[in-house]
């Protein structure tokens, strides 16, 4: 991965505008890359585990025997995911709207800072404190999901 980012950098060096830091825009490269990545990679392990039968023999590029249960959508975390959906759709519908539409345009629709700040018609700095201001009041108004979603305590050993 930092391969495909420093060849990034590199290719897309002529698009870095200066209206941050260098390490800013590479950071956001960064993330975006081992997203990418991320999501790929769940498709690819997907599609491999699904050719491979249960409890197969562990190989030099395989996994070892694959355990049928699928741990990952247990039903009490899936009502907890759906709580902290529609408690985060009302806390967010609850900021004042000088907060509420930068929040939206950058974190949930993904407009970059400059975008935001033009469609607002506020200069970026402007739009930055504003979404400081909102996203703080969403953590305050969130702090009860702060410690994740488990229901599932983690076990001391």
């Amino acid at each position: 991965m930092v391969q495909d980012v420093l060849m990034k950098v590199f290719a897309k060096i002529e698009m870095f505008r200066g209206d941050s830091a260098l390490s800013s825009w590479i950071y956001r490269i960064t993330f975006n890359t081992a997203m990418s990545r991320l999501r790929r990679g769940r498709l690819t392990r997907a599609v491999e585990t699904t050719e491979l039968p249960i409890g197969s023999p562990a190989t030099d590029d395989g996994p070892g025997a694959i355990d049928p249960a699928d741990w990952s959508r247990m039903a009490d975390e899936e009502l907890l995911r759906q709580q902290m959906r529609e408690r985060l759709v009302e806390a967010v519908g609850d900021l004042p709207p000088i907060y509420r539409e930068p929040v939206i345009l950058r974190d949930f629709k993904g407009l970059s800072t400059e975008e935001a700040s033009s469609r607002l018609r506020v200069k970026d700095q402007t739009l930055k404190s504003r979404l400081h201001r909102g996203r703080m009041l969403l953590r305050e108004r969130l702090s009860d999901f702060a410690g994740g979603l488990s229901m599932h305590p983690a076990q001391a050993f």
